[in-house]
């Protein structure tokens, strides 16, 4: 099945595509790389998910925010090229997870991310490399943050 195919059997909503909050392009296209600008934690109704991991927000619901950031990158995705079937595979994500000193388990947050990519573009192509770490903050107090680079056809 086709990224599109699969994204529908989701039945995920996305958000709108998220405007640049600063001087930046959300998404660049050299050769036949994509490279997407970090997200936020955008939700439907173009408000933002804020809270520190460990602090008002626990890892269940970090994890669920970073769902919404791959959420936010598909939806960029759609907006500047049409289609998610123009993606041909995930090369690269840098996941940031805004949470107090003591918390470990960022790759269990970024996974929200990182799921959602691979249930859209299958295992073999939605799944690439990856880091996740965590900051002491992120602009907004958002949970996460996150910027991939992607393979296109």
């Amino acid at each position: 099945m086709s990224a599109e195919e699969n994204f529908n059997k989701l039945e995920l909503n996305l958000p709108p595509a998220p405007k640049p909050l600063g001087v930046y392009k959300p998404c660049l296209i050299d050769g036949k790389y994509l490279y997407l600008s970090g997200h936020g934690t955008v939700k439907d109704d173009g408000t933002l998910i804020m809270g520190r991991i460990g602090q008002e927000m626990d890892m269940e619901q970090g994890k669920l925010a970073a769902r919404q950031v791959g959420l936010a990158m598909l939806s960029t995705i759609r907006a500047n090229l049409g289609s998610l079937n123009k993606v041909k595979r995930v090369i690269k994500v840098l996941g940031m997870v805004n949470c107090v000193p003591e918390f470990e388990k960022h790759p269990y947050v970024i996974n929200g991310c990182s799921e959602l990519f691979a249930a859209v573009w299958g295992e073999e192509n939605g799944i690439g490399v990856r880091s996740a770490v965590g900051f002491g903050s992120l602009p907004d107090n958002i949970p996460v943050e996150v910027e991939a680079v992607f393979e296109l056809h």
